[in-house]
């Protein structure tokens, strides 16, 4: 998943100081990464994974995203993430959402969120076991309407380069994201991610994320915390579902909650594998 709308349009680009050291709760998700469990990044996540959909693929997520705050909320009423495959490393990604901003003592404002291009690169790929790493250089780009008068979207466009890990350890898989923002208009930024969890069926994986951003000058961030999962419906379908908030008490930019709901699409159906019967008989 792009980071356009969590990043620069829900309200979350707004900062303040965090409650909690980002680099303890690093640690801390380390610590859980060594209990038996699998993981991927990307929706409903705001981290993502180095995976890519693979050749001539789609990948297809459309999500209802709300953010609330305290006397305000933004929700993307949807959030539309378009993913292509090309070639079995590289993937072409869209995304934008239809925002729904409700500020206190103003009207409520619908209008179009930034755009977010992007083009993910998996570089180095050890296969299923080994070390995945992947770099996905992003645009945020304001479209020629008014959503910026209208306090929709920020006036500042913006250029977003993280860096994403995978490694498998026997039973446990670990996905982490950290990249820098580069503003156009105001201060420069950062975001860090990491996804843990557990498959419980072959249909239905849970997951747990920390994932936070900020700025370096002044120094601000905003730490989230959230659990969610996915369920394989029928090919080529999933199920996606995650609710979190801040980790920093709850004021006009820091949430105290945050969701995703949504589903997955995975195109051609061909390319979504085939599940096993549960308990398949011997």
């Amino acid at each position: 998943m792009a980071r356009n709308q969590k990043h620069c349009c829900s309200g979350l680009s707004g900062r303040r100081r965090g409650a909690i050291p980002v680099f303890a709760l690093s640690w801390f998700f380390l610590f859980l990464a060594s209990l038996p469990a699998s993981a991927q990044g990307g929706p409903p996540y705001y981290t993502n994974d180095p995976g890519t959909p693979g050749h001539f693929n789609w990948e297809i997520n459309l999500g209802y995203m709300p953010f609330f705050y305290n006397g305000q909320s933004i929700s993307h009423t949807p959030d539309v993430d378009i993913n292509f495959g090309v070639g079995d490393r590289i993937q072409l990604t869209y995304e934008n959402a239809w925002l729904r901003v409700h500020n206190p003592g103003t009207k409520t404002e619908f209008g179009l969120g930034q755009s977010n291009p992007g083009v993910k690169w998996r570089f180095y790929d050890k296969g299923e076991s080994g070390l995945a790493i992947s770099v996905f250089p992003q645009l945020f780009l304001n479209n020629p309407n008014d959503a910026v008068r209208r306090g929709i979207t920020p006036a500042s466009d913006a250029f977003l380069l993280p860096v994403e890990f995978h490694k498998k350890f026997g039973p446990v898989d670990v996905n982490y994201e950290a990249g820098y923002e580069f503003a156009h208009k105001g201060p420069d930024g950062w975001i860090t991610g990491l996804v843990v969890g557990h498959d419980f069926t072959r249909k239905l994986e849970g997951d747990i994320e920390f994932y936070s951003q900020g700025t370096f000058h002044p120094s601000y961030n905003q730490p989230t915390l959230d659990v969610g999962g996915r369920y394989k419906i029928h090919s080529p379908v999933i199920l996606l579902f995650m609710a979190g908030r801040s980790l920093a008490p709850a004021s006009n930019n820091q949430t105290y909650f945050l969701g995703y709901f949504g589903i997955q699409l995975l195109l051609p159906p061909k390319s979504y594998p085939v599940e096993l019967p549960e308990n398949p008989a011997k």
